[in-house]
């Protein structure tokens, strides 16, 4: 058996990209810095790490998304990890990132910026419905996108 289910929460890195596949699929990409905590070996002190990962949601709740997110959101983030590997100028190339499935606005209401609707005491949600299934695995590069 297998399980490959991811959780995390973190502040994005940048405003979100959304693109659309030859195919009309809207596809928004995300960075998310996620802190690690470890002890300073040398000064005894506790430090923060920051992890950037990369993030992909697929469809139209990815483009309802969009207007809600901007760089500094926090945001939580449920999905599954997906490895890819491409080829460019004879170089091999490769990254993991999460395939988000649903995603929680962890900003409090009346902290600036573009408020998401609210949903419940003071912190914003968003989670639809399960999108249409969607072949996950087919490689969405800037190459193959038309723009």
């Amino acid at each position: 058996m297998s399980i490959n289910r991811v959780v995390i929460s973190g502040n994005l890195t940048r405003d979100p990209e959304v693109r659309t596949t030859q195919s009309g699929m809207p596809v928004m990409s995300l960075g998310v810095a996620v802190n690690d905590r470890r002890k300073n070996n040398q000064t005894g002190e506790w430090e923060d790490y920051a992890n950037f990962i990369d993030c992909t949601m697929f469809g139209t709740r990815a483009q309802s998304v969009s207007q809600y997110l901007s760089k500094g959101t926090k945001v939580a983030i449920e999905g599954k990890l997906r490895w890819s590997q491409w080829e460019r100028d004879g170089q091999k190339r490769s990254k993991i990132e999460v395939i988000v499935d649903d995603l929680e606005f962890m900003q409090s209401r009346g902290a600036g910026g573009n408020q998401a609707p609210s949903y419940g005491n003071d912190v914003s949600a968003y989670s639809a419905p399960a999108m249409p299934s969607v072949d996950t695995n087919a490689s969405v590069y800037d190459e193959d996108i038309p723009f």
